[in-house]
This record gives C-alpha cells, sequence and structure tokens, in this order.
C-alpha cells in the first residue's frame, strides 16, 4: 500500500508527463520509478480526467435496488447495457440488493425513477451534489461532436493513453486530438487529470446515509478512503473503501454510529468486469450521433 500510495501522489502531481521526465522533477532514480510504474500501473493504479458534468448538463444520482440474491447478475447484466449507470455493485443492508451509481441529463432528471422501475419494484434513489453544496443548480448541455465524447470515454478509461494512440482510435492527427483536448480544457468540461488506486486494491464499501453530517467522521476514518456527497433534500451521502483482508468489523460497528442507514458493497468479479467494459464505451454510448445532446435514459 506505501508503494501504490508513493506511486499515486506522484502521478497526481505529473498525471501526463512521461516517466523519465517525472523521475526527473522528483529527483528520483528513473529504473526505480519504472519499476513501481510496471508493477502497478493499470491494474491497480490509474489517471483518469476530472470533468464537469455540471457543465456537460448532467445529474448524478445514487440509487439502491432490491433485487434477490439468485438474480443479481442477471439484473446487473442488463444496467450496465444503459451507459448512463455509471456502478452497479452488489449490497446489503437498508436495501438487499444492488447499490448504483448513474448520470441523468438535466432535462431527463423527472425520468430517473422509470429507468429503475425498469430493473426493480423496490428502490429508492437520490441527487447527489459535491461536498460542500454550492447550491448552485446551472446546468450547462452537451453542445459537442460525436467524436468528443469518444474522446472523453478514453481519457477516462487512462488519461495517460499516448496520443498517437487516440490519434489513430479517432482517425484522426495527432495535432487535431492536441486540439481537442485543448477545447474541452478551454471550455471548462475537462477540469483537470487526477491519479487513483483501483477497486482491486479496495474489493469492500460501506455506504451511509445521514441527514446531520458529523465531520468528525471524516476525522476518525482519515486512514481508510472515504468520500462524502450531498443529497439535497435528505442530507449526506458516505462511502468508506477498504481491504476484505482487514478485520474491520469493529469499525463497521463504530462507522454506523455516523449515520442512519448503512449497507455494505462488494467489489468483485464479475461485476467489476461488467462495470469495466461499460466505462470504456459509456461516453460514446450516451452521445447521439448528430451532435444534438444526449440520449433517453430509457432507450436502454
Amino acid at each position: 500500500m506505501e508503494e501504490l500510495e508513493f506511486l499515486v501522489e506522484i502521478l497526481d502531481r505529473h498525471p501526463l508527463d512521461s516517466l523519465r521526465k517525472i523521475a526527473k522533477s522528483e529527483g528520483i532514480e528513473y529504473y526505480r520509478l519504472k519499476r513501481l510504474y510496471d508493477r502497478y500501473y493499470g491494474k491497480y493504479v490509474h489517471v483518469s480526467v476530472v470533468l464537469n458534468l455540471k457543465r456537460m448538463g448532467l445529474r448524478s444520482f445514487v440509487g439502491f435496488l432490491s433485487v434477490p440474491p439468485e438474480r443479481l447478475i442477471e439484473v446487473a447484466s442488463r444496467m450496465v447495457q444503459n451507459p448512463f449507470i455509471s456502478y452497479v455493485n452488489p449490497a446489503f443492508g437498508f436495501k438487499n440488493g444492488l447499490s448504483v451509481m448513474f448520470l441523468v441529463p438535466d432535462e431527463q432528471r423527472e425520468l430517473a425513477g422509470k429507468m429503475l422501475e425498469k430493473y426493480s419494484d423496490d428502490y429508492e434513489y437520490y441527487e447527489a451534489r459535491a461536498y460542500p453544496y454550492s447550491g448552485d443548480d446551472n446546468f450547462g448541455r452537451w453542445d459537442l461532436s460525436y467524436d468528443y465524447a469518444v474522446l472523453l470515454g478514453i481519457l477516462k478509461g487512462d488519461a495517460r493513453t499516448p496520443i498517437t494512440e487516440i490519434a489513430r482510435k479517432l482517425g484522426k492527427s495527432r495535432p487535431t486530438v492536441r486540439y481537442m483536448i485543448n477545447k474541452l480544457m478551454e471550455e471548462k468540461v475537462i477540469l483537470g487529470f487526477s491519479a487513483y488506486i483501483d477497486m482491486n486494491v479496495h474489493d469492500r464499501g460501506v455506504i451511509g446515509l445521514t441527514r446531520h453530517l458529523n465531520e468528525e467522521v471524516l476525522e476518525r476514518f482519515e486512514e481508510h478512503e472515504i468520500s462524502v456527497a450531498v443529497l439535497p433534500g435528505y442530507g449526506y451521502f458516505l462511502e468508506w473503501f477498504f481491504s476484505s483482508k482487514e478485520d474491520l468489523g469493529s469499525k463497521i460497528l463504530e462507522f454506523s454510529g455516523y449515520v442512519e442507514k448503512i449497507l455494505i458493497e462488494y467489489f468483485e468479479s464479475p461485476f467489476k468486469e461488467m462495470n469495466d467494459r461499460n466505462m470504456r464505451t459509456r461516453y460514446e454510448r450516451m452521445a447521439r450521433k448528430d451532435g444534438k445532446g444526449w440520449r433517453s435514459i430509457l432507450e436502454f
């Protein structure tokens, strides 16, 4: 874990630079950095683009569906055919079945419940906003050509993909690809690039919902990865990642003292493979090929 965290910190500072340039900038032996990179990058560590979903006209949601155990894989495999669904994982707690994260175009936000009805007749969902909550409700719209949606999918999957490879996939020249990336940054669709540790390391998660956030929880669990989102009209969403190799029963009990609703997620095969396949092409499947916005979330 120390090596993983070291590599993430380095790549977070130099997300797109070559290893030789990083080694020189950081004063690190090149071959030491290359050994770590070859060992972990692409399997446990990734660099991804940070997108401005609000500028793209997309709202983020979390949902929880009751699904019988024997139907988990069947329902999840149907759900990941819908590119607007980001992740689907088995989860057990205040809802036994699946936890999902999904996106909805701003103009389609009233259809979120109808989309979930296709997979379960017992569900609950909440819009999720960044913490702390700014209250800004001004959403943009997707007004770029289809090629830009394909490009976002490539950068989301691996922002360190060589320009030559991106150009080949898009059927464009390298200068054109650089222009497209710069345009996305100038229009604030791309906010930056970030390194992260993959769920191959963190194969369990605890989700908690609470109407009132005690910020002490952020300090108490800082040795583990924890994320917070605001659920407008309800309260807060807490997600805490850890490894099944750790004995964290008592920690989960302690965590439950900070939330009113709790469930455990499992990030394992075949669900991880389904999520990964969905992520690679999701934006190009979400976008209309005529460049006139997003497709309907009910099409899939």
